[in-house]
């Protein structure tokens, strides 16, 4: 299935503030609208170094920018639907805090 980005704008914008980011998050913007998605497993198939999190949280962080850049996304699959909700996006150090106060299940910035 096709996948329903939710909110495609609020990488435009990190991307638009951050400058270094502008390119690699074009790039992931583009595999996405590519994409055809029908559980977690194709998630990694188009983004090798994506990391599903576990606990039932249906996250999962992608590296961007060869690993400059990450981006929490929460996922739905339904019957006739995939949707990707954009959790958090920052920089690796910025995640690494995330993790070490684990909240990378639980942050929804946007």
């Amino acid at each position: 299935m096709k996948i329903h980005l939710i909110k495609e704008k609020t990488i435009r914008n990190y991307a638009l503030d951050n400058a270094g980011s502008k390119i690699p998050f074009e790039e992931w913007l583009s595999k996405i609208k590519k994409a055809d998605w029908n559980k977690p497993a194709d998630i990694k198939n188009t983004f090798g170094a994506a990391d599903l999190l576990g606990k039932g949280s249906l996250r999962v962080v992608f590296d961007i920018g060869g690993n400059n850049y990450r981006m929490i996304c929460k996922y739905a699959f339904g019957e006739d639907y995939m949707r990707l909700y954009v959790c958090w996006i920052g920089t690796h150090a910025e995640y690494d805090e995330l993790c070490d106060n684990k909240e990378q299940y639980i942050v929804f910035n946007y």
